[in-house]
This record gives structure tokens, C-alpha cells and sequence, in this order.
């Protein structure tokens, strides 16, 4: 494969670097927001070597090469580019990030900014999950008494993450939100103050309460809280945007941080904490609501419908209602879900790549379905089932099918971000898991073959 011989021919096919605002790529795709795409060569493409599927999702126009060959192609691409000299008027330099969300609705754009917060968080929270389902099979089996020394390290550090949640997202939503991250991360950590009672594992305690301007305010950590660190945070950077417009440049340095500090924290736990508290609750119950009254059933239609919500590109708001529920009732059981919908992905691919003839189509479905089976869906929907149209229905049917089962077994994990395979780290039911595991993949293999496709 000549990598700069398709850089070449795909700048050409996107309609030359004035068409080009920005380019990015992720593990498996080139992501570009593009100016006019109706200049777009989508079928040459297509056709180029390596090139495994293209569609246009999240206000970017992405080219599927698979892990790898994308970044070979890319650093090809971005001298042909040339977007780091990109500084005229009409399109001034700028982050991909907002570029692509200039392209985007508000309801995509609104996930994208969940998004951008929460995946540099989610190591962590793996990290605490695996680490709990080491310590749940450590005391299911007697490996180690629950007072030794090993164990209660062990729970230790396997609670830190959701302890200190606020702080990291503080931190990574300050970024996101153009304020200062070191800001944002002493808001957080003002939100999980010592002297603040902590909830975590206190559920019977009852907080002190103080008499501030008149107002009786409840001294209740934020500790694993989600909801109201976010709104927090937000409104920090509103705040310390706005003085800095006002506030003489020789002293924004010390005057800036100190008022931002001071109002943000007020704001915190007089007004944003209680009511972004309340907010989760209520979205949590809802949500616990639904799973224990509709059971099966609701997981039938989330695994069913999840692959075209990934279609919309709004799936990533549903990290924080993940992480949120983790703390408020001890598991995540949208993930088993998701990793049902996912995993059939792979299961329809799969059954394209056993009865296809085509030997272009086979070397994107095999990698593709292997990629699904890891969590990675976009190679298997966008280059193979979403373009015949029926395995992408039978891969929602066998997610549906999964869904219920993983739903009626009551499966959940320990933590977000993983699903197919690696979510085997972090099930708290590997045993049921993996029989929603193979439901689903089998299920959308034989009904992918069954419905059958047009080649053409």
C-alpha cells in the first residue's frame, strides 16, 4: 500500500485543501470538517486501497482505514493540507474540536462536549472498576480475608477514583469549557472538602448544617457526584471569562482567580450543588424506574436502538448518566447494553464476510467485525452493514435480543467506556455476560444470513 499515492488521490477526491477546514484521526478514521461537501468524491473514495468506508456523522466527514494504516495516511495527508498555515481571514486557524462542532446541531454538539470531558476520564474509572471486580472475586472466594491489610489497600484504591471524581471532572470540564483547568480542579476539590460530610459509603449520616447569608446550607460532599460539578464548572468559566474582560491585565493574574474562587464556590454550595444533586437523583430514579418495571423489555428496545443512536453521534452523553449512576446505586447496567448492541455489530459483519464473494468486501468485514467484538463498531456499521442495510438490521435485532437477556440476568459492570471483550474486566456476572455475549453475536450471524443482501 503506497500511503502518500492515496493521500494524494483522497485530497484530490475531497475537493483540494481550500475544502478542507481541519483534519484530525481517532484509532480506525480520518476525521475532516469540510467546507462544501458537496464537493466530496464519495464513491472514488470508496474505492481507494485501504479505505474501508466513509459517511459523514458529528459535523466531520470520516474515512475508515482501520488501526494503523490511519495514522500512515495521515501523516501523509497533513503536509498535502497544509492546515497549520491556515491563518487567513475567512477561515482563521482554529481547534478541530470547535471546527467540527461549528458543523454540528445542538443536540450533537452537546454530546461532543460530554464526550471530550469524559473520555480522558474513563482510565480511571476502569482502572476502579477492574480493581472491584478483583476485590468481589477476592471475597466471594475466600482468596483473602476482608481485614487483612492486602484488602483494605486494595478497596482503597479501588474507591479513589470515584472520591475524587469531582476533581477530574473539574478538571477535564474546564478544558472543555475554555476555563482554567487548575480552577476547575479546586472546585472540585471545594465539592469533596474534608469538612464537608463525604456520601460515599455514609448513606445513614446525617450533615451539619451552617447559616450563611440567612440561608441554612446542609455540609454535604460531592464526593462521586457528576451533575453538579459539571453545571459548576460551567458556570466557573462564564465567571472568569467575564473578569477577565474587565480586570486590568497587571493584576488578572492574582484578582481573576481569587474572585472566580470565591463567587464559583458560593454559587456551588448555595445553588448549583443542591440543585444539579437533585438533577441526578431524579434522572437516576427515572432511569431505575424504567429498568425495574419494564426489565427485559427495556433492554430489548435500548439494544435494539442503540447502534442508530450511534448513528447520531449522541451516544457519548450517556457517560455521565453512566457515572453518575455508579455512585448511586454501585454498578452501570446501560454498559452491558450497549456491549450488546456493539457485539452484534460484529455477529452481522461476521456473516457478510462468510457469504460475500467479493474480496474487497471481505477484507473490510473480517477486521471490521474483530474491531466490533473489541468495542470499536464504526468499521463494521459504516463500512459494511449500515451500507447493505439489512445486517445492520439484523445486527439491531441481535442487540435487542442480547439486551433483554443481559437486562433480565440483571448484568452491570463496574465501570464505562468498555464493551465486547474488554468489558469482561469489569462485568459484575461474567458468566451471564457471556451468554448475552453469544446471543448476541449468534443471533445477528443467522439473521444477517436469513435476510440476505444485494451485493450491488
Amino acid at each position: 500500500m503506497n500511503h502518500q499515492e492515496i493521500a494524494n488521490q483522497l485530497m484530490e477526491h475531497l475537493g483540494g485543501k481550500e475544502n478542507v477546514i481541519s483534519a484530525a484521526h481517532c484509532a480506525t478514521r480520518l476525521r475532516l470538517v469540510i467546507d462544501d461537501e458537496e464537493q466530496i468524491n464519495k464513491k472514488e473514495i470508496e474505492e481507494l486501497d485501504g479505505v474501508k468506508g466513509a459517511f459523514s456523522s458529528s459535523g466531520q466527514f470520516q474515512v475508515i482505514f482501520g488501526t494503523g494504516t490511519v495514522n500512515k495516511v495521515f501523516i501523509e495527508l497533513a503536509p498535502l493540507l497544509g492546515l497549520e498555515e491556515n491563518n487567513n481571514e475567512e477561515r482563521p486557524k482554529e481547534s478541530h474540536s470547535d471546527a467540527a462542532k461549528k458543523k454540528m446541531n445542538p443536540l450533537a454538539r452537546f454530546a461532543r462536549t460530554l464526550s471530550n470531558i469524559f473520555v480522558p476520564i474513563i482510565p480511571a474509572i476502569v482502572a476502579a472498576g477492574m480493581l472491584m471486580g478483583l476485590l468481589g472475586l477476592m471475597n466471594t472466594y475466600n482468596w483473602v480475608n476482608a481485614d487483612s491489610g492486602l484488602f483494605v489497600l486494595l478497596d482503597m484504591f479501588s474507591s479513589a477514583a470515584f472520591i475524587i471524581l469531582p476533581i477530574l471532572i473539574g478538571f477535564s470540564a474546564a478544558k472543555e469549557f475554555g476555563g482554567n483547568q487548575f480552577l476547575g480542579a479546586v472546585i472540585g476539590g471545594i465539592m469533596t472538602h474534608p469538612a464537608l460530610l463525604n456520601p460515599w459509603g455514609l448513606s445513614d449520616a446525617v450533615p451539619e448544617t451552617l447559616d450563611i447569608f440567612g440561608m441554612s446550607v446542609e455540609m454535604l460532599g460531592y464526593q462521586g457526584t457528576v451533575i453538579p460539578v459539571l453545571l459548576t464548572v460551567y458556570v466557573m468559566s462564564k465567571i472568569e471569562k467575564g473578569l477577565r474582560k474587565v480586570v486590568p491585565n497587571v493584576i488578572d493574574l492574582l484578582l481573576t482567580p481569587f474572585l472566580t474562587v470565591i463567587l464559583t464556590g458560593f454559587f456551588a454550595l448555595l445553588v448549583i450543588g443542591p440543585l444539579g444533586r437533585g438533577l441526578g437523583n431524579a434522572i437516576t430514579t427515572v432511569l431505575d424506574v424504567v429498568y425495574n418495571t419494564a426489565g427485559p423489555i427495556a433492554g430489548l428496545i435500548f439494544g435494539g436502538l442503540y447502534s442508530m443512536i450511534v448513528l447520531t453521534g449522541v451516544h457519548h452523553s450517556f457517560h455521565a448518566i453512566e457515572a453518575e449512576m455508579l455512585v448511586a446505586i454501585g454498578g452501570n447496567y446501560l454498559l452491558p447494553i450497549w456491549a450488546m448492541a456493539n457485539v452484534a455489530q460484529g455477529g452481522a459483519t461476521l456473516a457478510v464476510f462468510f457469504k460475500t464473494r467479493n474480496k474487497k468486501v471481505k477484507g473490510i468485514a473480517l477486521p471490521a467485525a474483530v474491531s466490533a467484538f473489541l468495542g470499536i463498531t464504526e468499521p463494521a456499521i459504516f463500512g459494511v452493514n449500515l451500507k447493505y442495510r439489512l445486517p445492520f438490521i439484523g445486527a439491531a435485532i441481535g442487540g435487542a435480543l442480547g439486551g433483554a437477556y443481559v437486562v433480565w440476568t440483571q448484568v452491570m459492570a463496574n465501570g464505562i467506556g468498555l464493551t465486547g471483550i474488554p468489558m469482561f474486566a469489569i462485568a459484575q456476572d461474567p458468566f451471564n455476560y457471556l451468554i448475552g455475549f453469544v446471543i448476541a453475536i449468534s443471533s445477528a450471524f443467522i439473521l444477517t444470513l436469513l435476510l440476505g443482501w444485494k451485493e450491488d
